[in-house]
């Protein structure tokens, strides 16, 4: 991810690429080749006046230390996401985003994948009528990548890698508080950490919201599935438009009955273009980089920060409970 961010640094309208820090020094050395300027030292990056802004793209168990550090040198901070691994690093960080005067944020880019963003048109429309339960899925089949996020110190593991992505745009579907948390942990591969989950959100008033992630799925299920009191929606993945279906009318007078295998059923019986609409919606236009477009505004004082603080320590909250229900193998009752 420090590659990427760079890159779209080089590309930006919105910041200026200062340069990059990297504790090994042929990733330095690479950086310079490129024609990018490498720090000699964390020091040294703190300490240049025209670095207005550090991006911290590090493993999981040290965005705290980094990003206070950097706060407390008056640049603002974006950290890569997990922001860090507890709700108590992360009161730290927003203490030192508070007595520098400087904003502090963590980068949930995912807020602009366009299957995400399909959802969202679908629940802010109405157009299904009030949404009740939503599942989001990521499927995999090639385990956790060999490096550090296989490691538990360094904070490893599907539900602080893409759960948390997960999470956060669940939560901004489906805004109401959480009443219990319920989570289940893989071990297919992993015996450390978690190589996926399953994990079951209550809401007040009844919604679900269902989060699972899975590296060891040869036939994956959809990426997003949607239920409300009008209609269904499915996004199979994100290269896929949204598929609804809209009823118009719920009864029937002469529904015909199936034949299954073992009998007949009107229950199950299929809709047809008399009582549903069945339409796809067009893939929604993103642009990740809004991101550090909303970020920069926000420094200048133009706009709010989109990822707030209260956002994400109700996602860390969520992954807390999580950890809690999987070690006690049991639902956990929350007010979150």
């Amino acid at each position: 991810m420090g590659g990427w961010h760079t890159q779209h640094a080089k590309n930006s309208d919105a910041v200026h690429l200062a340069g990059i820090w990297d504790i090994d020094e042929e990733k330095r050395k690479l950086a310079e080749s490129r024609g990018i300027h490498a720090y000699s030292s964390l020091e040294q990056v703190l300490a240049d006046p025209q670095v207005d802004l550090v991006t911290i793209a590090v493993p999981n168990d040290v965005h705290r230390e980094l990003a206070v550090a950097a706060l407390q040198a008056g640049k603002h901070v974006i950290s890569e996401k997990p922001v860090t691994l507890s709700c108590e690093d992360l009161s730290a960080m927003f203490a030192a985003s508070d007595a520098s005067g400087r904003l502090f944020t963590v980068h949930q880019n995912r807020r602009w994948d366009v299957d995400y963003l399909a959802m969202k048109q679908i629940c802010d429309s109405g157009e299904l009528g009030e949404v009740f339960r939503i599942e989001s899925r990521i499927h995999g089949s090639r385990g956790i990548p060999s490096d550090w996020r296989r490691e538990k110190e360094h904070g490893g593991g599907m539900l602080y890698d893409w759960g948390v992505h997960l999470i956060d745009q669940m939560l901004l579907l489906i805004p109401d508080e959480i009443t219990r948390v319920s989570c289940e942990f893989t071990h297919i591969t992993e015996p450390l950490v978690d190589d996926g989950f399953r994990l079951e959100i209550t809401f007040a008033g009844g919604k679900t919201g269902y989060v699972e992630v899975g590296t060891y799925n040869f036939i994956e299920l959809p990426r997003f599935y949607l239920q409300a009191k009008k209609g269904s929606a499915r996004i199979h993945d994100w290269r896929e438009p949204c598929e609804a279906v809209r009823c118009k009318y719920w009864h029937e007078n002469d529904v015909l009955p199936v034949q299954t295998a073992a009998g007949l059923t009107k229950t199950m019986a299929p809709r047809d273009s008399v009582t549903v609409d069945r339409y796809q919606l067009p893939i929604p236009h993103s642009d990740v980089h809004d991101f550090y477009r909303n970020f920069c505004r926000a420094i200048d004082g133009k706009e709010q920060q989109l990822v707030t603080h209260p956002q994400m320590m109700r996602v860390m909250r969520v992954i807390e409970a999580a950890f809690a229900s999987d070690a006690q193998g049991q639902a956990i009752a929350v007010s979150i």
